[in-house]
């Protein structure tokens, strides 16, 4: 007979079986290991819930989760906000519903509304989904440039005559990251990540987070951050200064991602979340990427309807406009404090 199934609260004194566990898991995101915890911790200031099933002594399941309270937005569980991955990891059916059970809990002690848990399978049958975003993925190997669309080969190109130059680092580039990547995000009508996000990502990630930054002379004009998870590199973050477009930054900013993946080793490439037919979405097939739907699935109180905090909902559409025509000292002061509250 197999062992009854309990869930309970990770402490810290969890870390190591947590993250045995994880790397044991193909399935597991990098975004599942315990680091992440406190990279939401510092940089946010949120209260992680992490849960772990057990039969027995053997792990049976795990569940990171943070809680985000906000007047605004209300309150929520999820896994994982700011990010793209997350959700359970089980050995079983019967483990995964015990956890998202107990989450349901968390959820009516904290008074939060929903707890969301960002899956690219679909995992619960029963639960409400969305299917809203999917992430673009590319198999990486020799030859890739042959792979690549000529117009995005040729804008590459352009950009390598432009008088452009690449470097790629660690912390100490996060500053030049970041002058591009609130510059874009004001641009777009969107409050700002912290910058202690980045930090603490680059911290926490010596040797798998790395960024890199294209200039234009000494002034950065495009910039991104990559992650990499075993044999897979993501660019989660990544943005360019439009007034530049011309040259292409974006282009060899890129491709040097791509290329720095390849010459690693790495077989998979993530472009991140885009919708499906738009902008980012047709950008990233340039590239050869193909579209990997992404299933949000929600545990709701009784009665309750899914959460639209998308940028799209008619209700924030002055908010978003007003927002493009804020000085940047002012969208960076204020994003930071309304956006942390977005997951």
């Amino acid at each position: 007979m197999s062992e009854p199934l309990r869930v309970a609260t990770a402490t810290e004194a969890d870390r190591p079986a947590w993250d045995s566990y994880v790397a044991s898991r193909p399935d597991a995101a990098g975004y599942h290991e315990w680091a992440w915890r406190e990279v939401f911790e510092h940089a946010f200031g949120h209260r992680p819930e992490y849960l772990m099933a057990f039969s027995g002594t053997e792990v049976a399941g795990v569940l990171p989760l943070v809680e985000i309270r906000s007047v605004l937005f209300g309150n929520s569980l999820t896994s994982l906000p700011f990010v793209n991955f997350g959700g359970v990891l089980a050995e079983s059916q019967e483990a995964a519903w015990a956890l998202v059970q107990r989450a349901g809990e968390l959820a009516r002690q904290h008074r939060c509304r929903h707890v969301e848990l960002r899956h690219v399978g679909r995992h619960f049958s029963d639960l409400p989904c969305k299917q809203h975003k999917v992430t673009m993925r590319l198999q990486l190997s020799a030859g890739l440039w042959d792979r690549i669309d000529r117009k995005a080969r040729n804008q590459v190109r352009k950009a390598q005559k432009s008088n452009l130059s690449v470097e790629r680092g660690g912390s100490n580039l996060v500053q030049d990251f970041y002058r591009v990547f609130s510059r874009n995000m004001r641009d777009l009508g969107t409050p700002v990540y912290s910058r202690a996000l980045f930090d603490e990502v680059v911290r926490a990630f010596p040797d798998r987070a790395r960024i890199i930054v294209v200039r234009l002379d000494r002034q950065p004009v495009a910039a991104g951050l990559t992650f990499r998870t075993r044999n897979m590199v993501e660019i989660p973050w990544a943005s360019s200064i439009r007034e530049f477009n011309a040259l292409c930054p974006n282009h060899l900013l890129y491709w040097t991602a791509l290329e720095s993946a390849v010459e690693e080793g790495a077989t998979l490439f993530d472009f991140g979340r885009s919708t499906p037919e738009e902008g980012t979405f047709k950008f990233k097939e340039q590239w050869g990427a193909e579209p990997l739907a992404l299933n949000w699935e929600y545990w709701l109180h009784p009665g309750d309807r899914l959460p639209d905090t998308s940028p799209k909902n008619p209700k924030y559409r002055l908010m978003i406009e007003t927002w493009k025509h804020l000085p940047l000292w002012a969208a960076n002061a204020a994003g930071p404090r309304i956006v942390r509250a977005i997951p």
